[in-house]
């Protein structure tokens, strides 16, 4: 309708109101073009920056490649350090630990062996294999995420309101306008005066009236805001890809959050120690740090690592042989001897089940097995840790170290926030429900969770979801093992329930 004015404008000659409209919709086309271009400049440099190469069997020998340029049937190898290029299915290697909590919520890194699946953009943190391409671009486990985030998404609030004004005005123009001229016109007919300069003048009037009613600044002011709002945030590094965004996030209703490198710092912290034959915790602390290798930089070593107090309590030790971690003997194993004493002493953490078996005493293998129990319900990881001070003739099991993935510093004021400001906080992990119910009692928010895969049907429509479950999402206040299908499922039906809802995740860079 405003183009449609510019146009009568021009036919009667009115080329100051031409000039005015024109002058305001190429504005606010360039506002939009800027601020599109600017967002989309720095999120290239972001995907630019990550962009990661794969080493390919190709021609009868490995080379690297853009990651872009596989194709299923590809032979891909990964080692410590690397990013999965794609979705492997591992054929060759020993084993290999994956972090892929930004995929599946998995706090710890995952053992793969031969014949397990491997996931694009998952991080490779120890061993190295090779494995088959599986699948690429949106195929991947990752690409189906991208693909129902985006297909989930809709016309924004604003943009709805602007056109049910605009659509409001331009029908109540539409018919004041035509009143007038089927009334002029009868009027001109009957008198006969009706002629090229009275059809001027009626259109003259129509434009005028289609001006004054239609609010021809509205997207201009609109955008002028929203693009200064942008300006904003982006000096607190935010990037805003969509104008729109700005408003829709004013009025979320409820927050989607992921667990892992989100609400928590994807950082294992010890926990408390149960005491088996040790007398004293840094005792069990320093046995296990002494079955660590630092230089490998495993988040599990470097945890009992960081919690011995004494760390110079290491340098008089030296390690003659180190027995990395084994799938299956799932255990990390070193031998060593004191600088000073010439002390021999060997020293083994892994399993809390596997560590017990070293001992002969069934009340020392119960109360392990009582210990790791314990610490499941409450969502904690357990390490055993065992010592020999004759060459590994007799094991003493010293104790059980705990480890959780400890929340992040400002997580709770941040869910406080959101609580006063009348947004409900709800946790979607694809971590086990244990550890998403302790994380959200420390977080304070609530512990109605539910694990994905047993309320959700194998069989499920993620666009019509039953009524029964859709009362059940609206309810709860996390979702644990859920898979893509199942956020896009619990993001659509709140949609569809009238919430505008927003989704918070933190990619593993």
């Amino acid at each position: 309708m405003i183009e449609a004015a510019a146009i009568i404008s021009a036919i009667i000659n009115h080329w100051d109101d031409f000039a005015i409209i024109i002058a305001l919709l190429l504005f606010n086309a360039c506002i939009e073009m800027w601020q599109d271009r600017k967002a989309s400049n720095a999120l290239a440099a972001l995907k630019k920056g990550l962009a990661p190469t794969a080493t390919v069997l190709r021609d009868g020998k490995f080379t690297t490649i853009p990651a872009s340029q596989l194709v299923p049937g590809d032979i891909v190898k990964v080692r410590l350090g690397q990013i999965v290029p794609a979705d492997l299915r591992f054929t060759g290697g020993d084993y290999a630990s994956i972090d892929q909590a930004a995929l599946t919520g998995e706090s710890l890194p995952v053992t793969k062996k031969i014949g397990d699946e491997a996931y694009s953009g998952s991080i490779v943190k120890k061993g190295e294999m090779t494995g088959v391409v599986i699948a690429t671009g949106s195929h991947t486990f990752f690409g189906k995420t991208a693909k129902l985030v985006a297909s989930a998404g809709g016309e924004s609030h604003a943009q709805k309101a602007m056109f049910k004004i605009g659509n409001f005005l331009i029908v109540v123009a539409v018919i004041l306008a035509a009143i007038m001229v089927v009334f002029r016109v009868y009027n001109d007919y009957v008198s006969h005066t009706f002629g090229v300069t009275t059809a001027l003048n009626i259109l003259q009037f129509v434009l005028v009236l289609l001006v004054a009613s239609i609010p021809v600044a509205m997207p201009t002011v609109f955008s002028i805001t929203l693009a200064l709002g942008a300006l904003n945030i982006s000096k607190k590094k935010a990037i805003v890809s969509k104008l729109s965004s700005i408003e829709e996030m004013a009025g979320v209703d409820i927050l989607c959050s992921d667990k892992t490198g989100t609400l928590t710092k994807n950082k294992l912290t010890l926990g408390e120690t149960t005491l088996i034959n040790a007398k004293d915790l840094q005792d069990v602390i320093f046995i296990g740090a002494l079955a660590s290798n630092k230089d490998d930089n495993d988040s599990i070593d470097n945890a009992v690592i960081s919690a011995l107090k004494d760390q110079d309590r290491l340098k008089d030790w030296v390690v003659d042989k180190f027995i990395p971690f084994d799938p299956v003997s799932k255990k990390i194993e070193a031998h060593l001897h004191n600088k000073t004493s010439n002390e021999k002493l060997w020293v083994v953490k892994g399993a809390p089940q596997v560590i017990a078996k070293l001992s002969n005493n069934s009340d020392v293998q119960n109360k392990v097995k009582d210990t790791t129990a314990q610490l499941a319900k409450r969502g904690y990881r357990a390490l055993g840790v065992a010592e020999s001070k004759d060459e590994g003739k007799t094991r003493i099991v010293l104790g059980v170290l705990s480890m959780f993935d400890p929340p992040r510093d400002d997580s709770k004021k941040t869910i406080e926030e959101c609580k006063r400001e009348g947004i409900s906080v709800k946790m979607i992990t694809g971590d086990d429900t244990a550890i998403a119910i302790e994380t959200a009692k420390k977080l304070g928010m609530g512990t109605k969770i539910y694990n994905a895969s047993q309320v959700f049907p194998k069989d499920l429509d993620p666009n019509n979801v039953p009524d029964d479950l859709a009362k059940l999402i609206a309810g709860a206040d996390g979702f644990a093992r859920v898979f893509p299908e199942h956020k896009y499922a619990i993001v659509k039906t709140l949609q569809k329930q009238g919430y505008i809802v927003t989704v918070s995740t933190t990619p593993q860079l």
